[in-house]
Parts: structure tokens; sequence; C-alpha cells
């Protein structure tokens, strides 16, 4: 047990004895620290102002990822390395590549989002491969930071400029002595920190976490925190017990045993999707629309399903695929569907004291079909109105198996059980299709929100089934999974 939180800062150890266990890094940089380069705009993680990146050690080396500063506790910093746009010029004359490029291709206006699109693009420049950088790739890196003023081009071009094969910084010459100098604050148990009443805990084991979550039933258990940093900065609820999850090893394994994919309940959404995708390939363009870079590096598939949003994106994809959780308690553990997870709105098959520990993915065979959509009013960085997730076996032109998934059709992520039938032992084809669309309102009564009506949710979810068909149907059977999906197959 030790009771202090200590990473790099300005390549110097910082040491945090006592903190607010919900004090965010961006309340930290700015009221306790006065580097208030990082900037403060929607508090959510929607803007990208607030971004950051966070050096982790990574294969004896240190790996740079960009997090919205907002909505990250600072206890969850222990162990690793904080830089911030003061620390990409810190002599103050010679600006860093990025920051170069920024002013070379009038890459501000009023300025104030300027200090995120340039961590997001130091993030890019030490995270891509060393090669040419496509503008397809440019978008997805900066779909986390929004400007009113510039329409988007300079900053684009400033990108192209600073993103090139040649990727060499101080920080990259540093990387040794860095490396080194996390491996002296890595943590040898749980982390402990007290403020007033309320607790922070970050426990290094599986039997640490049990233990604790014994100890302390009400607790609220966090990873990337890309939810639960809401509740603080929006709704502005009191967090009494926090238990955080990035640090028990077990919880990070990502593992293929030949017929299933095994997801620690702590991966995050990058580190996992490269994985999904290579048996999923549908399921990329759909990962690379949950948030942005900055919630995907944080963010995690366990978290995801845990605090159980009837509108998650993972969850019907899953579901839809046949995927099994690993609940983790005191008394053991215990594998279920994750369908039967999502008991009602709110309400999820946990006991007390269970965690979510593994997320378990069947490989699919080659023959079946697979395909899952997302639809929302812009294309990047919202919330789901609609997601749809269909998975199909498909034999001598006769379906033998359907299992078709929707997120934002009820209150709870719900298969739809009557358009399976609907389709199970029927020709594939457009007269089956037409009968299965007409069976969806005898599985969803849909709601009107401010995200959708109740009529266009019924529409479009008939109409995802309707261009599912179309886009696999002109395949000779069998269909190889996801064949036909490519990055732009995931806009609704």
């Amino acid at each position: 047990m030790h009771t202090t939180v200590r990473f790099l800062l300005a390549g110097r150890v910082e040491e945090i004895h006592h903190c607010d266990p919900t004090r965010t890094v961006l309340e930290f940089l700015r009221e306790d620290k006065g580097l208030t380069g990082t900037k403060e705009g929607c508090a959510e993680g929607d803007c990208g102002a607030c971004t950051v990146v966070i050096g982790e050690l990574h294969e004896q080396g240190v790996r740079y990822r960009a997090v919205n500063s907002c909505i990250q506790f600072l206890p969850t910093l222990d162990g690793k390395q904080l830089v911030t746009i003061e620390d990409l010029s810190r002599s103050g004359e010679q600006l860093h590549v990025v920051q170069q490029a920024m002013v070379d291709q009038h890459g501000s206006q009023c300025g104030f989002c300027t200090p995120g699109f340039v961590m997001s693009l130091f993030s890019m420049f030490h995270h891509q491969p060393d090669h040419a950088i496509a503008r397809g790739d440019i978008d997805l890196g900066l779909a986390g930071n929004l400007c009113r003023c510039t329409g988007y081009a300079p900053i684009v071009r400033a990108a192209q400029q600073s993103l090139t094969a040649n990727r060499r910084d101080q920080f990259s010459a540093d990387e040794k002595q860095t490396a080194a100098l996390l491996q002296t604050i890595q943590p040898a148990g749980t982390l402990e920190i007290s403020h007033g009443k309320r607790q922070f805990y970050a426990p290094r084991s599986i039997d640490e976490l049990c233990d604790l979550l014994r100890d302390h039933p009400g607790a609220v258990m966090i990873a990337g925190a890309t939810d639960v940093g809401l509740w603080v900065t929006k709704q502005m609820r009191v967090l009494d017990t926090l238990i955080y999850l990035g640090a028990v090893p077990e919880l990070q394994i990502l593992e293929n045993d030949g017929t299933t994919l095994r997801i620690g309940a702590a991966v995050s959404y990058t580190d996992s999707m490269q994985a999904i995708a290579s048996h999923y390939p549908a399921f990329l363009p759909l990962i690379e629309r949950l948030g942005a870079a900055q919630v995907r590096n944080a963010g995690t598939v366990g978290g995801n399903i845990a605090n159980g949003s009837p509108i998650g994106d993972m969850p019907p994809g899953l579901i839809a695929a046949g995927a099994r959780l690993v609940l983790h308690g005191s008394e053991g553990r215990r594998i279920i569907d994750l369908e039967d997870f999502f008991i009602a709105y709110g309400e999820q098959d946990l006991r007390t004291g269970e965690f979510v520990e593994q997320i378990l993915l069947p490989l699919p065979p080659e023959s079946r079909i697979f395909a899952t959509y997302k639809v929302c009013k812009r294309f990047e960085q919202d919330i789901s109105a609609v997601c749809g997730a269909f998975s199909l076996q498909i034999d001598a032109g006769t379906i033998t198996d359907a299992r078709i998934c929707f997120g934002g059709m009820a209150e709870i992520p719900k298969r739809a059980s009557n358009c399976e039938t609907a389709l199970h032992g029927k020709a594939w084809g457009q007269e089956t299709i037409s009968l299965a669309m007409q069976a969806l309102p005898e599985d969803f009564t849909p709601v009107s929100d401010m995200r959708a009506g109740a009529q266009y949710r019924m529409q479009v979810a008939q109409n995802l089934l309707q261009r599912f068909y179309l886009e696999h149907s002109a395949q000779p059977y069998p269909v190889r999974l996801g064949q036909q999906l490519d990055k732009a197959g995931a806009d609704g």
C-alpha cells in the first residue's frame, strides 16, 4: 500500500500526497500548477481543447497517447508521464515540429483550441507508423478537436507538413532516460488516496481488487472514466469511493486461444480494435466512430458494457456475435451470455462485490456474415440514435442462424427475436428480408427523445436490415465475414 501519486511532469517527478479523488488533471494543471495552456471547453471530453498526452512504459520504451484532461482523474496518473503544451518548447527558443507547422500553415486564429490540436498532432507524431500519413488518418486523429475559426484546412495542412516519415524530436532523443525515470516511480502495491472521508484506490492485482470490493461494496469502479468523469463534471455528483481498474494486469489481457478472443475489461478501445477487427472487420469503422482518439485511448470495452447504457455502441455488435462475459467476485467466477447481463434500464446482472473481468468474443466461421452500423446526427463524436448489428449463417442459400441486436430501440441493448424467427430457415432473398423488416415492430417500441423520434428509429432499424442484405446479397456463398465493408460502410 502506498499513499502518494507520483508521475512525471516537465521532466521531474511530481508527488501528490492528498487530493480530491475526482480532481481532474485539467483542474490540477490550471489551478494548482498555473499551466494555463491547456483549456477547458466542454468539460465532457468532446471538444478537445483540454487535450494532453500521457506517456507510459511500453516495450522497453515510452508510448504517448492523447487524452481529455477534463475528465481524467488526477490519481490515475500514478506511474505515468504527463505532457502538456508547455513541455513541447520548454526552452522557449525553438518550437516543436507540430507547433511550427501550425505557424507555417496559419492553423490558428482565435487560438483557444490550438493547444489541443497541437497535443493531438504531437500524439500522432509519436504514434503513427513511420511513413507518409494519409488524409483519412489525419481526419481520424483530429476528430476529437473542434475549431470554430479556421475551417480545418490549414490545420490539416499543418498535419501533413509535420507528420513526415522522419519523426524525431527531443522526446524521442530522451526516451531511454524517460523510461528509466518512469521505472523508478512504478507503484509496488495498491495506491490509496484520501480526501476527508472520500477515498481512491488503485489495486495492483485481481486479489487486491476483490478485497477492496468486499470492504467497499458501494465503490464506483473506473478505468478510462470517459463516462464516470461526466458524472462529476456535468452532474456534479460527489463520489465517495473510487476503485481504479487500470493498474490490474489481469484486466489488461488480450488473448486469442484459437476459438475465442479474450478481452480484459480494462483493455482500451485503441488497444483492442485491431485484434477485434482482424476477425470482425465490420467492427473497425464502428470503433473508429466511438468518441475520438482521446476517448478511445482511455475508454475501455468493459466499461462500456458495465455501465449498461442502452445506447452504448459495442454491446449490439458483441451480442450479435455471441459474446459472453466473465464476472468475478469474492465467491469466484461465473460466465454469462452478454445479452443476459442487461436486465432493465440501469440494471445489470452484477452482484455485490462482482466486476466484469473479461469479454469472450467467439471467432466466427468464414461463412458467417456480420455487419454493424451506427446512425447519429453527426458522423463522429456523437451518441447513437440507433446502432444495429447483424450476424447470419447461410448454408446453400438458406439462413440457418440469425442474431440481430439493436441499441437505442429499447431500454437495453436487445435482440430482435421476432425478426430472427422470420429469417431462420428461409431463403436468403429480398422476400425474406421484407418479411423480417415487418417483424421489427413486434420486437421494439422505441421512444422519442432528443436524439431521434420513435417513428424515425423504427424506419432506420428496418432500413439497416435492408442495407445489410443489399451489401451482402450479390456475393456467392459462402460469404466471407465483413468482406463488403470498408471504413465508409459504418455511416448509417
